[in-house]
């Protein structure tokens, strides 16, 4: 049985900073790309960031950009994303995900995505 579990989050105050980090079981994901996405209150989930299969291509969304950065560690089978200069519209449910299809395009919309995390809660104070 293939799991995602995120670990990492919690309560921030505004500036601060937080790493989420997201274990893979049950199969490897190192050719696949992996990625996080969030969710507020009331809202749609949303990209957040993603990473290729090596590594070496990475996308943010906008927001995010300069603040967060995700990596990964194929031979732990781990994703991580690490979030400086938190604010308070970063308060939301993070999600891990994952690809299944080998694919040299990194999704960066909910469908491309085969596997993901129950959620881990990040509420930033102002």
């Amino acid at each position: 049985q293939v799991r995602l579990v995120e670990s990492g989050g919690g309560l921030v105050q505004a500036g601060g900073s937080l790493r989420l980090s997201c274990a893979a079981s049950g199969r490897s994901f190192s050719s696949d790309s992996m990625g996080w996405f969030r969710q507020a209150p009331g809202k749609e989930r949303e990209f957040v960031a993603a990473i290729n299969w090596n590594g070496g291509l990475t996308y943010y969304e906008d927001s995010v950009k300069g603040r967060f950065t995700i990596f990964r560690n194929n031979a732990e089978n781990t994703v991580h994303l690490r979030m400086n200069s938190l604010k308070p519209e970063d308060t939301a449910v993070y999600y891990c995900a994952a690809d299944d299809r080998e694919s040299r395009i990194t999704g960066r919309s909910v469908p491309s995505y085969a596997y993901w995390g129950q959620g881990i809660q990040v509420t930033v104070s102002s």
